[in-house]
């Protein structure tokens, strides 16, 4: 082994990647690190569906979400495979297997303090290989930044370890202004250089199905708690499965939530912004209605956070479908279906669980055909750029552009 396997400079896979991108096994291995460690943060979620745990959850959450895409766009944007690099990716694989262990108690606990500096660990390591992307000359600037923000956010993280609450809230909220606020101070040098147009998307949705796994397992939960088959049990249990499988339909093939991002303008790359991080709620949407599925196979209490968590993840959906033919009236159309959809669904929570899972299924196949059949056809190509083949991306000289995260 010599020393340049050891140490390798990294460099911009948009400005040298002569083929189609895809997604490493190495990848997929630390997407299922984080998708585990979303697991076990929501055990307590199982055992306190109430509006304080599901809080204490969605805090967690965001920030393991937020390690997990701040790590993504990085592999995305620089390609670098040393010994280095896969040494720090193991670092972070371990961190999130230690945020958590720590994540099993209320958030004014030791254990919460102890998470909170695990993720400002997870943070000094992307800053460390923002660091080592400095070695990129076209991308020195935006290296230099994205170092200077995520790891002074990671001082404050480790800093609020060291306080009781409600002072450790308040550093919690500074640390993530500063982790926040980084790429979008960044986001003139992002559009730049962006991560690959079909990479990143992949990266999302390989996320996404693994997510739906534990949406899956969590309905199996469910099934594996009754000792006796009521036909409410199984009517509750199918249903949960099927919810699953029109979410699959409907963000695969209808929202096309993974498919190729190519824009050519500022406008497009807010709208890719949207889709970025409406990522977020539909991700927590689908932990929280899979908990939801659970309990309501178990003939537990928790309909009314089932229903809203259904409100948001549909709404979270309809941005990532409005971002491919960027519509604001499709947008607001779609969150007044979610909106009527998640009424009906508390409505029918009054009568029984059976019903408001049927309800939840129907309403989710309506949202989705509804966007079916208002999506722009393939042959509006002039109105709905956003996606085009290898051939068309070449003739119009279009780029992939992504505004940081």
């Amino acid at each position: 082994m010599n020393l340049a396997s050891v140490f390798c400079a990294p460099r911009l896979w948009s400005s040298g990647a002569a083929t189609h991108r895809r997604v490493t096994w190495l990848e997929l291995f630390f997407d299922l690190i984080f998708v585990a460690a979303v697991a076990e943060v929501g055990g307590p979620l199982a055992r306190d569906y109430s509006p304080a745990g599901l809080i204490r959850y969605s805090f967690l959450f965001v920030l393991i979400w937020w390690a997990w895409s701040g790590h993504t766009l990085y592999c995305t944007r620089f390609e670098h495979d040393d010994v280095a690099q896969r040494c720090l990716i193991l670092v972070q694989c371990f961190i999130a297997a230690v945020m958590a262990a720590n994540a099993n108690e209320a958030l004014d606990s030791r254990s919460s303090a102890g998470f909170g500096a695990a993720y400002g660990a997870m943070r000094i390591v992307l800053a460390v290989q923002y660091l080592r992307a400095r070695q990129v000359a076209e991308t020195r600037s935006l290296a230099t930044r994205y170092a200077a923000g995520f790891g002074a956010a990671a001082l404050v993280w480790l800093g609020s370890s060291l306080l009781d609450a409600p002072e450790r809230y308040w550093v919690w909220g500074l640390a993530l202004a500063i982790d926040f606020a980084t790429p979008w101070l960044s986001a003139r040098h992002s559009i730049r250089f962006p991560p690959d147009a079909a990479h990143f998307p992949e990266r999302f949705g390989l996320f996404t199905i693994i997510l739906m796994g534990e949406f899956v397992a969590a309905v199996m939960k469910g099934i594996e708690s009754q000792e006796g088959w009521s036909f409410a049990a199984a009517a509750t249990a199918f249903s949960g499965m099927a919810f699953a499988f029109v979410l699959r339909w409907w963000y695969f093939d209808i929202a096309e939530g993974a498919n190729e991002r190519h824009i050519r303008g500022r406008r497009q790359a807010r709208w890719f912004e949207a889709w970025h991080y409406a990522h977020l709620p539909l991700f927590l949407g689908i932990a929280v209605t899979g908990v939801g599925f659970h309990r309501a196979i178990a003939q537990e209490e928790g309909a009314a956070i089932l229903c809203a968590a259904y409100g948001v993840l549909s709404a979270a959906l309809v941005v990532i479908g409005a971002a491919r033919s960027r519509s604001w009236k499709r947008l607001w159309v779609g969150w007044g279906l979610a909106l009527a959809s998640m009424s009906l669904c508390y409505g029918a929570a009054e009568l029984g669980r059976v019903l408001m899972s049927l309800v939840l299924v129907g309403s989710c196949l309506g949202q989705a055909w509804i966007a079916r059949r208002v999506r722009p056809r393939a042959g509006a190509a002039k109105r709905v750029p956003l996606y085009l083949s290898e051939s068309s991306k070449s003739e119009t000289g279009l780029t992939s552009v992504s505004a940081g995260a």
